[in-house]
């Protein structure tokens, strides 16, 4: 496989860091999931990781808000802070936009 089909086909890994009980953590969660659907279908695994329950994660991503996405694969690493609501906003920080496109 050439270096460029194995850029198509590599899995998408994304950390959510959210607080279980915060609103604006589920709305982040679907957003999420809604644009991973239509812009990576079958190309993705979002890990989520409630802050309540295991604080001591955030320090790894150096998380200091909440909810946040971090990109870790593909390469570089990007983070997004919020609720993703804009939707324009969290196509181009996740660099979903160009995703979905072939090359």
């Amino acid at each position: 496989m050439t270096p460029a089909k194995t850029a198509q086909v590599e899995k998408w890994q994304l950390r959510l860091y959210v607080n279980d009980q915060s609103p604006r953590s589920g709305i982040a969660l679907a957003n999420l999931k809604e644009f991973c659907e239509t812009h990576l279908k079958g190309r993705y695994h979002i890990r989520v990781i409630d802050l309540r329950k295991h604080p001591k994660l955030a320090k790894g991503d150096q998380i200091l808000a909440i909810p946040t996405v971090v990109r870790l694969l593909p390469k570089p690493v990007r983070v997004l802070i919020g609720n993703l609501s804009d939707t324009e906003r969290a196509l181009v920080g996740l660099d979903l936009r160009l995703a979905g496109k072939p090359e």
